[in-house]
């Protein structure tokens, strides 16, 4: 009975996290709309402004794909209409010419700069505790 009782608890707890997550996804989405992005898209221009990749001026698309949780096509897909946009631009990896590597634009990083305090103050308020 114990262990029924603590593993209702444990799936209750699971799904709280799942719909928290959810509700913060919409949230962001909502919050970054109107300056036509989506949670995913900032996720990628996020990484991409950390300047953390190779050289501190682009990452490898392998790289950017340890971070977010999109499947490798939809994340190029993603990658393509940032660079449409003109907010990233692609190009060949020069230790390795099958790969690609990925860097934000000025314009990316201004968008960037602009969408990001939005972004952190959804994550503030949907995370905060209590």
């Amino acid at each position: 009975m114990a262990a029924d009782q603590a593993e209702q608890a444990l799936v209750e707890r699971w799904r709280g996290v799942l719909a928290l997550q959810a509700r913060t996804q919409c949230e962001i989405d909502r919050a970054l709309h109107e300056h036509g992005l989506c949670a995913s898209d900032f996720e990628v221009l996020d990484i991409l402004a950390q300047n953390r990749g190779s050289g501190g001026r682009s990452y490898r698309v392998q790289e950017i794909s340890e971070h977010v949780h999109l499947s490798q096509s939809a994340l190029s897909r993603l990658i393509a209409r940032l660079e449409k946009e003109g907010l990233a631009e692609r190009g060949l990896c020069p230790e390795d010419r099958r790969g690609v590597r990925v860097c934000l634009t000025a314009k990316g990083r201004a968008l960037h700069g602009e969408v990001l305090p939005v972004q952190r103050a959804v994550l503030a308020r949907m995370l905060a505790d209590g």
